[in-house]
């Protein structure tokens, strides 16, 4: 009987979870799951944030509570026909009848509207926006495998929380896992997944015998500690960082950044923790160190993420314009990278379907609006880099003063790291004989003059300005009369247009100096002052060493010198008012508004400061409902080829539904709780999954139910990036360079690429191991981004991007078979196959081998014996033909090699080569 009654409580158990509850009682509907999908398609373009037509908007609860211009409620809880929604919807009316214009809702749909009003119409905040609580680890396996409901294919199921959340969604969706993938393909997958690169021959075969239980996680400790580690993070950062080394638009010239992209190198390598990662770039100017008062370099090369903007220097631009969508573009990018949100058209109006305000964009935009770059050709700010006697020169100075003043060492130390305009409109050291006057970024529009305010031009300095420019060959100088004392040193003002410069006479005392410019094509427009020449008295004139510091000074002020642009905060009176543009238009200005965040998310704490700073921290907060599940989700996607939210980019209503929304959530509250913001320990947890570990072999099942792989019901089978191919292929053959940071290298391309008649840039191929090195460090030309790349689905980095959407076009073909890079490749593989085989069928075998780790069927090497006869064939009739393919190597030249390196060439190009499996 005891037998029974145990099988008995099986059937009981298998009814209980198979039995649909919904007809059983009647539900209460879910308004994220049911109701809001039927308003954004059907209700919100006319009644939503760009039109509320007849006023009438279901954008926000109060809205649709409230009544619309014909005086009806909307929506009236409790009672679906009193409401003028479900009349409208059920009118005959064309003149009334909703949706206006468009196809009649479903049946089904106009019950849930009318089941959902009846039931008390509860609103609820999007999923995605709501505050981040852990979920509960489901624990499956003993119960499954008790009543043998699945068959896990693998003994080691589930290895971690991760493959419990999996699990139950893969027994909702009456699938399986798949077991576990061969070594060969599991080192060579978390290889390229961890670090961008193939394993060594000899880390597979080392792996391929180790049967310890820890064998994998020795692999993925060893890969996270790995350099190479930090450059395949930041690849993949870049595109969301928009990083390029031009500055983009029509001239698109050149822009020294790189330390931007080698910060982030190192910061990945370290493991620094991605709160703390996230405030540095965006507010790292912001963060003063204790022992010095003034941010640290990391800091401020942290801040170049914003710095990657784009900025016009086409003649005729308006700076404040291009200025205006550098900010523009920093608020979009900022949502886009950390809250996955598509905030950009709430510029122009309220968020179409997501509750987030018009102004909320302005109050947002303040944060940034500080910000002191202005679109000027120098791209200043910039913080600068002085190497040996220049260096050695500052410190000279800098010692000089603090002997003599030392209160204002702090303000020439800073003055020297990135000439804060607001330190240069004053005097650095306070004296009857200072007199200080470098000016940048003082405009010239309302009244056409520049206004120096208070100048002290009594005692021994004298002031010099000159503005050169060139306008049909001619030059135009202007020099402001010496008052008295030698001249130190002059700089040139670059401008944009011929200006005529009023006159000013010879002046003394404290004056402010109103320089009046007008441009030669229109009076209306003004002229802005970038630099402006100067001269300044250091204090101990009277000590027999001044002349030689005062020199020194003079030659690390005007000498040029290793810089990059940084952002840096404005205040006093370079502080700007922010307005909310009438419809998005810059230049019609509406209510002035303050910094803030959208009520949607939570409130910004009383004691953080108003400023990118208090903004940073508030979105690594653990009340932000939106940072850590963002980021969580885009290394999954880099992971497994598709995201948990496959809309990387689009967490709102609009965006696709998360797969398994209880294991977003507790891979975000583990990511900050747990794992304090470590993203190798979340990397870690993710690839030492059995999910993860699984074979990407599909069957019949999966195709049929699970096509997308969304279920995670096999491993992932995705295609390298653009950088990983020809890293891949760089790698395997023996060329690649391990050399790391430093500026951008040019390896070499095809011919004719690069065009820049404004900039006078040329591509120049790169010398010695610099032309090997990976494709992190490839320059990148907005305009004309490496060709190879881009063929590959890379972005122009003109904007952020958070995902590359994958395509398969002949072009790809076409770079593997005619790239240089690939040739050279192919080439030097075919040099050792022909080392490693004393037959072709051996050679080609190893050559296979080689790029895949697995062994060739014969089929395949069948293909390949005849594209190599083939090839040997025709060399062998035509010997010249040699040359034109054996261009690279050392090696002597022959048909069979030629032939050899025709085979290899097509081996680069296989499917399974560029594809992780």
């Amino acid at each position: 009987m005891k037998k029974w009654h145990f099988i008995g409580l099986g059937v009981v158990v298998i009814l209980i979870s198979s039995f649909s509850w919904s007809g059983f009682f009647d539900h209460e509907v879910d308004y994220n799951e049911e109701v809001k999908p039927i308003l954004n398609k059907n209700c919100m373009g006319c009644h939503g944030g760009v039109k509320q037509a007849g006023e009438v908007s279901f954008l926000f609860e109060h809205e649709m509570l409230e009544p619309g211009k014909s005086g009806k409620i909307p929506v009236v809880r409790g009672d679906a026909d009193a409401s003028e929604m479900i009349r409208r919807i059920l009118s005959k009316d064309p003149d009334e009848m909703m949706p206006k214009g468009g196809t009649p809702l479903k049946d089904e749909d106009i019950q849930t509207l009318k089941k959902w009003i009846n039931q008390g119409a509860k609103w609820e905040t999007h999923w995605a926006y709501k505050r981040i609580e852990k979920p509960e680890v489901p624990s499956n396996k003993n119960l499954w495998n008790l009543f043998g409901l699945i068959n896990t294919g693998n003994a080691n199921w589930p290895k971690n929380e991760i493959d419990e959340f999996v699990l139950q969604k893969l027994k909702q969706e009456k699938l399986s896992p798949s077991p576990e993938a061969d070594k060969a393909t599991l080192i060579r997958r978390v290889s390229l997944d961890l670090t961008g690169l193939p394993p060594t021959e000899k880390e597979v075969a080392d792996f391929e015998k180790d049967n310890s239980a820890d064998a994998y996680e020795k692999v993925v400790d060893r890969l996270l500690k790995s350099p190479s580690y930090g450059e395949r993070w930041t690849s993949m950062w870049m595109d969301l960082a928009r990083y390029a080394d031009t500055k983009g638009y029509e001239s698109d010239g050149g822009r020294n950044i790189w330390r931007y992209r080698d910060y982030v190198v190192k910061s990945f390598n370290a493991d620094k923790p991605f709160d703390q990662f996230t405030i540095e770039q965006l507010a790292g100017d912001l963060m003063p160190e204790k022992k010095t008062g003034m941010p640290s370099d990391e800091n401020m090369i942290a801040t170049a993420f914003h710095r990657n903007t784009m900025i016009n220097n086409e003649g005729g631009t308006d700076d404040e314009e291009f200025r205006v969508a550098a900010q523009i573009d920093r608020v979009n990018t900022t949502w886009e990278v950390w809250q996955g949100t598509t905030f950009a058209c709430i510029q122009c109006h309220s968020h179409p379907y997501d509750p987030i305000p018009h102004e909320d964009y302005y109050k947002y935009m303040a944060f940034f609006n500080n910000s002191r770059d202005e679109d000027v050709w120098d791209e200043w700010p910039k913080l600068r880099f002085y190497k040996g006697d220049d260096s050695a020169r500052v410190e000279k100075v800098k010692s000089w003063i603090n002997k003599h003043n030392p209160k204002e060492t702090q303000k020439f130390t800073q003055f020297m790291r990135v000439m804060e305009p607001k330190i240069n409109a004053h005097s650095i050291v306070k004296g009857d004989e200072s007199t200080v006057l470098l000016i940048s970024y003082y405009g010239v529009k309302d009244k056409g003059n520049a206004k120096i305010p208070n100048v002290n031009l009594t005692g021994a300095g004298n002031l010099v300005m000159n503005i050169s420019t060139k306008a049909e060959n001619a030059v135009m100088t202007f020099h402001l009369d010496k008052i008295d004392g030698q001249v130190i040193s002059k700089v040139n003002v670059p401008t944009r247009d011929t200006v005529l410069v009023t006159p000013i006479p010879k002046i003394s005392g404290k004056h402010d100096i109103f320089l009046t410019l007008k441009s030669t094509k229109n009076p209306t427009e003004w002229v802005r002052i970038t630099w402006l020449a100067f001269q300044e008295a250091l204090p101990g004139a009277g000590e027999p060493e001044y002349p030689e510091i005062l020199k020194d000074y003079s030659t690390i002020l005007t000498k040029s010198t290793e810089s990059m642009p940084v952002v840096w905060e404005g205040t006093g009176d370079f502080a700007r008012k922010t307005n909310v543009f009438v419809r998005g238009n810059w230049s019609v200005k509406g209510a002035e508004v303050k910094p803030d965040v959208p009520k949607l998310l939570a409130p910004m704490p009383k004691d953080y400061p108003k400023n990118r700073l208090g903004l940073a921290r508030w979105m690594v907060s653990r009340d932000n409902a939106l940072t850590s599940r963002v980021i969580v989700n885009r290394f999954w996607e880099q992971l497994f080829g598709r995201g948990i939210v496959e809309t990387v980019e689009d967490f709102g209503s609009q965006g696709a539904e998360p797969s398994h929304p209880e294991l977003l959530d507790w891979l975000a509250v583990n990511f900050m709780e747990q794992d304090h913001w470590s993203v190798k320990k979340l990397l870690k947890t993710m690839v030492m999954s059995a999910t993860y570990q699984q074979s990407s072999k599909s069957d019949k099942a999966r195709q049929e139910q699970d096509p997308y792989n969304r279920f995670i019901s096999r491993g992932p089978r995705v295609r390298l990036s653009a950088e990983q191919v020809r890293d891949q292929a760089m790698a395997a053959c023996g060329l690649l360079s391990r050399k790391m940071y430093g500026p951008s290298v040019m390896p070499p391309q095809p011919e004719g690429i690069w065009l820049s008649p404004y900039s006078g840039e040329s591509w120049k191929v790169s010398e010695g191991e610099d032309k090997y090195r990976r494709a992190v460090y490839t320059y990148w030309k907005r305009t004309a981004p490496y060709p190879s790349m881009t063929t590959f689905d890379a972005p122009s980095r003109e904007f952020c991007q958070s995902r590359r959407i994958l395509t398969n076009t002949p072009l790809q073909a076409l770079v593997t078979l005619n790239d240089p890079v690939y040739l050279e490749a192919a080439e030097k593989l075919a040099t050792t196959m022909q080392k490693r085989g004393k037959t072709p069928e051996q050679q080609l075998r190893e050559g296979y081998r080689l790029l895949t780790f697995q062994p060739i069927n014969d089929k395949s090497l069948q293909v390949l014996v005849k594209i190599y006869g083939d090839a040997l064939k025709s060399y062998r009739d035509k010997p010249s033909d040699v040359d034109s393919i054996l261009v690279y190597g050392k090696e002597r030249k022959s048909p069979e090699l030629a032939a050899l390196t025709i085979s290899a060439n097509v081996m680069l190009n296989l499917d399974n080569v560029v594809t992780k499996e």
